[in-house]
């Protein structure tokens, strides 16, 4: 028959712990299934120079602030750390090796088949993020590059690369902090943005972008987006004059309508600015030695490293996914209720508030309305 619990959540990076956390603190029943062999699965392979863009002081999970000793923005083996002391904290008990393969609604609940076995449950709690798969572009002749191509995924630092050259394409947060890495490490670098982008300081006058995002989410994006404009301008500076395309909307604004972070940067456009980065428009295909851009100009390049984003990846085992998703796949609702009696998601809804302070927020509301029901 398999086993059996009131309510399954799916992952157990920072969104499955805090439902965890929160379900237990309301009283709720539940079992946590992981994949890997560890919480924080995700965060213990980034690659090493990543550093949370938001501040500790908002990037606690529910119940449990980061040290005040650690500096305002952890490095990512601080998060690994902080994620395994929270388990430990709330005495959370994942089952690990368990990668579910299937959720299919039934009329009491839901069935769960993973690796591990089968599970019955009322409610599941899907916490697997938004980089659950890695996004991998495809362009003609890529068969015929000798070079190195790896996702920004697989990235772990410059080091293999001293002395050469290579290529970083898009321009995220990944993207960009990777290719102020491969510059520390001596290499040539070049990036390749095929649209266009927004670009925020990491701070602003010395406060951090995610308090002054705080006050401008009470406004109207657009009205948010007009006030922060001068002094974008000022911190920034003109984003044209660097050979990247500024979107014709606000920070605020590619937020709330793209679900999508722009740069918050730490140091990449001044790197730009310095020519220690150089920048390229759209690929439109490799040749043996590197790449030629739709421009019609070429680059011979060692590696080139795919900042190209990832997706949840939810239709891998969830058959009725278009009942909840949106036609980018992703959920329509993080946090709450879904269409589908019993389902919900946490961890999946981007916000200019901070991707951890947001699922603290969503781990409440669910465990309230678990509670509730």
């Amino acid at each position: 028959m398999g086993d059996t619990a009131d309510t399954l959540i799916v992952g157990a990076s920072a969104a499955g712990l805090a439902t965890a956390a929160m379900l237990q603190q309301a009283g709720c029943a539940y079992e946590l299934l992981e994949a890997g062999d560890a919480v924080a699965s995700a965060w213990r392979n980034h690659y090493r120079r990543l550093h949370l863009h938001t501040p500790k002081s908002a990037s606690g999970l529910p119940g449990l602030p980061m040290p005040r000793s650690w500096p305002r923005y952890p490095a990512r083996e601080q998060v690994v750390e902080y994620l395994e002391s929270y388990r430990a904290h709330f005495g959370i008990r994942p089952h690990f090796g368990e990668q579910v393969t299937l959720l299919e609604r039934q009329t009491d609940g839901w069935a769960v088949t993973s690796s591990g076995g089968t599970w019955k449950a009322r409610n599941v709690v899907i916490a697997t993020g938004a980089t659950r798969r890695a996004v991998r572009p495809t362009w003609p002749d890529a068969d015929s590059y000798k070079g190195d191509v790896l996702h920004s995924s697989e990235f772990r630092d410059g080091e293999p690369w001293r002395g050469r050259t290579a290529l970083v394409v898009g321009f995220g947060n990944s993207a960009c902090e990777q290719a102020i890495d491969l510059v520390e490490h001596a290499v040539a670098t070049h990036m390749s943005v095929r649209g266009a982008v927004n670009v925020l300081p990491r701070e602003l006058l010395g406060i951090p972008i995610l308090q002054v995002g705080l006050v401008m989410g009470r406004l109207p994006p657009t009205l948010a987006d007009l006030l922060a404009k001068p002094l974008l301008r000022l911190s920034v500076g003109d984003i044209t004059k660097l050979g990247l395309q500024r979107l014709p909307y606000g920070a605020m604004q590619q937020i709330a309508s793209d679900q999508h972070i722009p740069l918050l940067d730490i140091g990449t456009i001044a790197h730009i600015k310095a020519r220690r980065i150089t920048i390229h428009g759209a690929i439109e295909r490799f040749t043996p030695g590197g790449v030629v851009f739709t421009d019609g100009s070429d680059l011979d390049v060692d590696a080139v490293i795919l900042g190209t984003g990832y997706r949840p990846a939810l239709e891998d085992f969830l058959p009725e996914w278009q009942a909840v998703c949106d036609a980018q796949r992703r959920p329509l609702i993080s946090g709450a209720p879904t269409a589908l009696p019993g389902l919900y998601f946490c961890g999946h809804h981007v916000t200019a508030s901070g991707m951890l302070r947001e699922i603290g927020a969503e781990a409440k509301r669910i465990a309230t309305d678990l509670r509730q029901g």
